[in-house]
């Protein structure tokens, strides 16, 4: 779990202190980075996206509320800017289609084989299963906060949680990778 809100950080941040913003930055960017990086799985992606992250905090600091969970909140806006590039990256897709081309694709690799039989797994899950792993996975979130990022509720998210373990869990098994234990890409998701 993160520690409390700085109020006096979350305060001058939304004064436009270059300072609070710069530290907000430096004890945040591995996790929103982490995040986009496992949600496409292409490092030219999440840096794109990354960037518009902070954009946006940039814009909106003034506005934030006195009790804001910053962690959370730019995991929101992270998770609504790849939401966005998804969409716009499938309308691309369907005008490719039509006008009859295939588009190139991009092959990510794994530094090990046990590694890339997970990112496999995971990118045959489907988009919110693989949301819902990754969120869990790599964030110090709570429960609550989870559940806030993705707009649902707390019961929804263990749902949705426990049924992307399961299907995690039968393509590993059905690619003869881990036995028995599909934890690994959600360690420290319960909450």
């Amino acid at each position: 779990m993160p520690p409390p809100p700085d109020e006096d950080l979350l305060e001058r941040l939304r004064q436009g202190d270059e300072a609070a913003f710069a530290q907000v930055y430096a004890a945040e960017k591995a996790t929103v980075y982490g995040y986009l990086l496992r949600l496409g799985r292409d490092v030219n992606v999440a840096a794109d996206l990354f960037q518009n992250v902070w954009l946006k905090l940039a814009r909106h600091a003034p506005n934030l509320r006195a009790d804001s969970n910053l962690r959370g909140w730019l995991l929101t806006v992270a998770r609504r800017e790849y939401i966005s590039y998804r969409r716009a990256q499938a309308l691309d897709l369907s005008r490719v289609l039509l006008l009859g081309m295939a588009p190139d694709p991009s092959v990510s690799s794994a530094p090990d084989a046990e590694s890339r039989e997970l990112l496999d797994a995971l990118q045959r899950l489907s988009d919110a299963d693989r949301e819902v792993l990754l969120l869990c996975a790599e964030s110090d979130l709570d429960a609550a906060e989870r559940a806030a990022v993705l707009g649902i509720s707390e019961v929804a998210l263990r749902q949705r949680l426990a049924r992307a373990r399961r299907r995690l869990q039968r393509l590993l098994e059905s690619d003869g990778g881990v036995e028995g234990d599909a934890r690994s890409p959600e360690r420290g998701a319960r909450g």
